[in-house]
Formats: C-alpha cells, structure tokens, sequence
C-alpha cells in the first residue's frame, strides 16, 4: 500500500478497516468503507478475522497432533521439546491457580494460549504486506490480527463467561448459583444490593478479558501503522526496537487471558459459604 496514494488519515482508516462481508439486497457484497459496512446490519461478518483465526487454530492443532502422533523414546527431537515445554508451562499455570478437579481446563488453557498468541503474533508482520496482496487479488481491505477485532475478543471472552456459568450452576446447583449471586456479600437484608454487585462483578469478567486484550493489540497495530507513515530509514530504525519489545506484549497478553480464565473457573468451582 503506498503512502503517496493516501493522506496519513486515510492510510490509517484503511488499515484499521476489516474485510467486512454481508447480504445487502439480497446480494452477498463485502464494504468498502465503515458506512457501507455498518449498513449491513448485524449478520455482517469480518471474514479476515473469521479466516486467520480459522487458518491459525487449524495450524496449532495440525502441530500439536504430529508432534503428539511421532512421539519418540529416549532423546527427543526439537519440536518435541517445544510441545512438551509448553504444556509443561500450562500445566505448571492451572496446578497453580486451579483448585478444583476438572479435565477441561488444562487443554483449555493450551488452547486458548497458543491460539491467542499466534492471534497477536500476526502483528509482527509489516503493516501493508497482506493488505497490498489483498487489494491486488481484488478485497479492499484486509486486517491480518484477530484480536485486534473487538469482535473476536468479545467472542472468546462470552465462552469463557458461558463457561464460568455453567460451572457454577453444575458445581452448586441453581439455588446455589442465585443464592451467591443474591444474598452475599450483605446477607438477606442487602438482597437488591447483592443482586446489582454480584451480576456487576459477573458481567466485569468477560468485559475485562476481551477489552484487555483488545486493547493491548489495537495501541500496538497503531504504533506500527504510525511507524510505516514515517520515511523509510526512519521505519526501520523504530520498527525493529518496537517488533522486539511487541514480543513480550503478544506474549504476556495470551498469557493474562489464559490466567484470568482459570482463576475464573477455579471461582466457579469454589463453594461459598
């Protein structure tokens, strides 16, 4: 995408727009700016978002099966070591914050690490790559990083919320679920009270998980978006200190989304009294 052919506003917009397709007249039509892609409606989808997210979780599970597949005996190989010290790592995390005797959440866990991680790790690559192979191939707009889309953090953080629910329901029946959520932390007495400071903390979890996430990635594609309106040694010069110190961001954002969701199940599986 060159610079020259758009203001810095415009080149900004641009990169910020997803690939958004939908049924318009009864026509399946994808936007080609924000108005357009508002007027969609609801059932509107961002198909970059939906497709790297699809094409990054299938390459993680491909992975992780022929590691697990070509196990061998004695001194194992590289990508053996990798698999094995990451779930090493995930294991480590949930022993330490989960409570509760539950299969689901340590493969959770590892799901949701390594799938947000290479999530967050597409924004290490330069800014007008894909979206100039994408306007060449006839799609005007293209975001490469899911979780740069409120819409895919907002999506993983209400199934981690439908899970927290479910676990408290199955963990300590319905009346123990709407007693925790009415009668603690005032007793009987402060019932209205409860009720609006409980279904307040309830509702802050999702909301804190997908907006953290979304967040953290969104200020760091604006930086590298800035930095590419810059000239050319200049980019190169901010670039690579930024890349290097966006390791550690893409890292530590999976990592907190991960942690946050099994201290959210370990609470779910915790009985109140």
């Amino acid at each position: 995408m060159t610079t020259e052919a758009l203001t810095s506003t415009d080149y900004i917009r641009h990169h910020l727009q997803n690939l958004t397709c939908g049924l318009q007249d009864g026509h399946f039509h994808c936007a080609h700016d924000v108005a357009e892609a508002k007027a969609m409606g609801f059932w509107a989808v961002n198909v970059d978002t939906l497709g790297v997210s699809l094409v990054l979780g299938l390459l993680f599970l491909f992975f992780f099966r022929s590691v697990a597949k070509s196990v061998a005996q004695g001194v194992p190989g590289g990508a053996q070591n990798f698999v094995e010290w990451i779930v090493e790592f995930i294991d480590n995390s949930v022993r330490g914050s989960f409570t509760g005797r539950n299969p689901l959440v340590a493969p959770l866990a590892l799901t949701i690490f390594v799938w947000i991680f290479l999530m967050n790790l597409m924004d290490l690559v330069p800014v007008d790559y894909i979206p100039f192979l994408a306007e060449k191939m006839g799609a005007g707009h293209f975001k490469l990083v899911p979780s740069t889309d409120p819409n895919a953090t907002i999506g993983m953080a209400i199934g981690v919320f439908f899970l927290v629910i479910f676990y408290s329901i199955k963990m300590k029946g319905l009346g123990g679920f709407i007693g925790e959520l009415t009668l603690q932390p005032f007793g009987k007495f402060g019932l209205p009270f409860n009720l609006f400071l409980e279904v307040v903390n309830l509702i802050a979890k999702p909301v804190s998980l997908a907006l953290r996430l979304f967040g953290n990635m969104y200020a760091g594609e604006m930086i590298f978006i800035l930095i590419a309106l810059l000239p050319f040694y200049a980019q190169w010069t901010l670039s690579l200190p930024w890349a290097i110190f966006h390791i550690l961001i893409i890292t530590l954002q999976a990592f907190i989304f991960m942690t946050l969701t099994i201290v959210y199940l370990d609470m779910a599986h915790q009985e109140h009294h």
